[in-house]
């Protein structure tokens, strides 16, 4: 179904700009977005631990100490020879 939005430039601009760095289109970008927050109007217990970066990819929020640590992480890849 095709619809009309009427959205602010400096929005568009900022979304045409995600989509780019995301290898996809608007339109993806858009359908993506709408059904996150459709999927997210509910609350979970993973709303406490999960929030959107800084290109809206979603990680573990940074509250106190992490969850997981760099050393950890390099502990990991010595143990699997990366």
């Amino acid at each position: 179904m095709k619809t009309t939005l009427d959205l602010p430039d400096a929005l568009l601009t900022r979304a045409k700009l995600l989509a780019i760095r995301r290898h996809t289109t608007l339109k993806g970008l858009v359908e993506h977005a709408l059904m996150r927050e459709i999927e997210g109007a509910g609350t979970s217990e993973h709303d406490a631990l999960i929030e959107d970066g800084p290109h809206g990819i979603p990680r573990l929020k940074r509250e106190g100490k992490p969850f997981i640590t760099t050393r950890m992480i390099r502990k990991l890849m010595d143990e699997e020879g990366v």
